[in-house]
């Protein structure tokens, strides 16, 4: 329709929110579905923060915010980043947005002209691409393989930057493979960063508190100094903290492109709800007791549904050191017919019969960048993930 922008046709939908919303529907209609396709802690927001928010609608704190977040939560971010991750910010470097979503637009937004290129590692989350195309750049992927466990190796990186490279965009712990970086394997990639003074570092390390047994969580800034002036460090308190729905991301970094930032804000939504602000202030400064207590939980799941998917026919999982999805390969089972009767040609073809046949929601690799593989989420209960994997094994069986 010529009316709509011509933007909108280098654009994809989310896949994501499509296999879930068709999960959604078929449960409305009856069928037994488990959904392993959404990114979403399935606890409850912790105590502390939900009465942080209630006493904060009690106070009256229901006004419009500052566009950049209230005082005392741009402090807890500053303070956060001083305690965690040994980065050193005053508050008038952090900017909070309703979510992590929208920190990341607002930094495209503020800084992309056409031609502009952000380098991705693939697989990647949904959205990088898409974020990077609305605001008129070009996205160049770099490749990963399950080989690395989807970690990318500093010479593909060197390989992707040009000239006219201005972001590298990092995520680690890793939607969708569940990779996160070493220490070592961090430094491999910075250095390659250090000769190439032109392109910034966009890090998403919004699950940065679900890494597994022994591993040490480390952000780019922090592992190389040398980044810091062209650093945007971007976090949030939804998958730490069980709080999506609040819709609080953040991010800290040079105050001419928080400023930037914040003067696109101010002219899309303005301040982050007020409510949500004060229970993330509370998330961020209170009890941090909920955090062991989810990685427990988590890491026995990851476990779980490794040793399940690599006992299936025809696919092979990786176990990932973070987050909570993993990134199995169906590439044994390519060619084989379903138990409908359908060649599987594409992973797109396998997590729809999977779903068809089997009522199991996961979500195909290839919109990830990377296939033949599918996302699982493993932030759902032990019971519904033997379950799920049980039913993706006898699938798997069934194929000929």
């Amino acid at each position: 329709m010529a009316f709509l922008a011509d933007i909108l046709t280098r654009v994809k939908p989310s896949a994501t929110i499509a296999i879930t919303q068709m999960a959604r529907e078929l449960k409305a209609k009856g069928k037994d579905v488990i959904s392993l396709s959404v990114g979403e802690p399935d606890f409850d927001t912790p105590q502390n923060v939900k009465d942080a928010g209630i006493a904060a609608i009690q106070r009256g704190e229901t006004k419009y915010t500052p566009v950049s977040g209230i005082q005392p939560l741009r402090e807890a971010i500053a303070a956060k980043f001083k305690r965690e991750n040994g980065l050193d910010y005053k508050p008038s470097q952090t900017i909070v947005g309703t979510g992590g979503k929208q920190v990341l637009f607002n930094a495209f937004m503020a800084t992309l002209n056409p031609g502009d290129e952000v380098v991705i590692p693939a697989p990647y989350w949904v959205s990088y691409p898409e974020m990077v195309a609305l605001c008129g750049g070009t996205t160049v992927f770099a490749m990963t393989t399950l080989e690395n466990q989807f970690k990318l190796t500093p010479e593909a990186l060197e390989a992707a930057i040009t000239p006219k490279t201005k972001w590298f965009m990092f995520n680690s712990p890793s939607n969708p493979s569940g990779a996160a970086y070493t220490y070592d394997e961090l430094k491999a990639l910075t250095d390659v960063l250090m000769r190439h003074p032109h392109v910034w570092v966009l890090t998403d390390d919004m699950y940065e508190h679900l890494v597994y047994g022994d591993f040490t969580y480390w952000t780019p800034a922090q592992v190389e100094p040398g980044l810091y002036d062209r650093t945007l460090t971007m976090n949030g308190v939804s998958k730490a903290y069980a709080m999506t729905g609040w819709r609080i991301g953040y991010a800290a970094g040079p105050e001419h492109l928080i400023k930037a930032m914040d003067m696109v804000q101010g002219q899309q939504t303005s301040g982050a709800c007020s409510i949500a602000q004060w229970a993330a202030v509370e998330a961020l400064n209170g009890p941090q007791d909920f955090i062991p207590f989810a990685k427990k939980a988590f890491e026995e799941r990851r476990d779980l549904v490794v040793s399940m998917l690599n006992q299936a026919s025809g696919l092979t999982c990786a176990k990932p050191e973070g987050a909570f999805y993993v990134y199995p390969s169906c590439a044994g089972l390519m060619g084989k017919k379903a138990p409908s009767g359908k060649v599987l040609e594409t992973d797109e073809d396998f997590v729809m019969e999977l779903l068809a046949s089997e009522g199991v929601a996961t979500v195909h690799g290839s919109s990830f960048g990377l296939g033949p593989n599918f996302r699982v989420s493993y932030a759902t209960s032990n019971t519904n993930l033997e379950e799920a994997c049980k039913r993706i094994q006898r699938f798997a069986a069934e194929c000929r």
